[in-house]
């Protein structure tokens, strides 16, 4: 089970803390091709196992991790367990959350590349989402980070967009290879909302950008994305946030490139 607790309940120590007894883990959420269903990614999504036995999201601890700077320890954690998981899913790509606080750190290029280098994981089948957080405070520097970045092969995402306050500056000043529609958009799905999305979608294939769409949890949301033009789908229809270990049983006798089996399937 998760709970949500408020973030004032936690401490960088007791984050810190949590790190050192190994109570952080990755569940996996794949992404789908909107044209065969087929898993193109698996976004890695942080938890952290309370005594209870619970589970707490990032929005009950990002909070705390963003304002002490242990957001950063914590993202090395992240990339580490998920280029290590994701060998064992040959032909998917791997999707981990950064914070605009790591692409300040002088050394995150570096740090990248020695984890790509000990896992072993290629860099053209990693993507990293950039969340908002917090604001990005140095672009020049963020944009040369993500630029190195993309020469390695590993391709960059923006998280949650439309909802953000920078979203539109972070798409005219960073360089991207892809935008994620944020699910509030998907989830609603009025008609208000669709020609946002519409529009969404329009915009980032004018740019050249993947356009993925979260929160997809009916067919109905599948259908109209897809008619829409997405080019990738996410969300509870195709399946739920899961553990490492339950991964090669969704995708079918270890077939990490199956097509997902779901009623509705395009």
């Amino acid at each position: 089970m998760t709970v949500h607790q408020s973030d004032a309940a936690y401490t960088q120590d007791d984050l810190a803390q949590a790190l050192k007894r190994n109570q952080f883990t990755l569940n996996y959420q794949p992404i789908v091709s909107a044209k065969t269903a087929r898993t193109v990614t698996v976004e890695a999504l942080l938890r952290m196992r309370l005594p209870t036995g619970h589970m707490a999201t990032p929005p009950d601890f990002m909070d705390v991790a963003e304002q002490s700077g242990f957001v950063c320890d914590l993202g090395e954690w992240a990339l580490q367990r998920a280029c290590a998981d994701g060998l064992n899913w040959p032909g998917v790509c791997v999707a981990v959350n950064i914070s605009p606080k790591q692409l300040q750190v002088p050394g995150f290029l570096n740090t990248v590349r020695r984890i790509l280098n000990e896992t072993g994981f290629p860099p053209d089948r990693l993507e990293l989402e950039l969340t908002e957080h917090c604001p990005v405070e140095d672009f020049p520097r963020a944009c040369a980070t993500l630029t190195a970045l993309r020469q390695l092969g590993i391709r960059v995402a923006l998280d949650d967009f439309g909802v953000g306050y920078s979203g539109l500056i972070y798409l005219r000043k960073l360089p991207l290879d892809k935008i994620k529609i944020d699910r509030a958009f998907v989830e609603s799905m009025d008609e208000q909302s669709d020609v946002l999305v519409r529009s969404i979608v329009q915009l980032g294939r004018n740019l050249g950008l993947t356009v993925t769409a979260e929160g997809v949890e009916t067919s109905e949301h599948q259908r109209v994305l897809i008619e829409a033009g997405c080019h990738e789908l996410q969300g509870y229809l195709f399946s739920r946030p899961l553990p490492a270990g339950d991964i090669d049983t969704l995708f079918g006798c270890g077939a990490a490139s199956a097509r997902l089996r779901i009623a509705g399937a395009a």
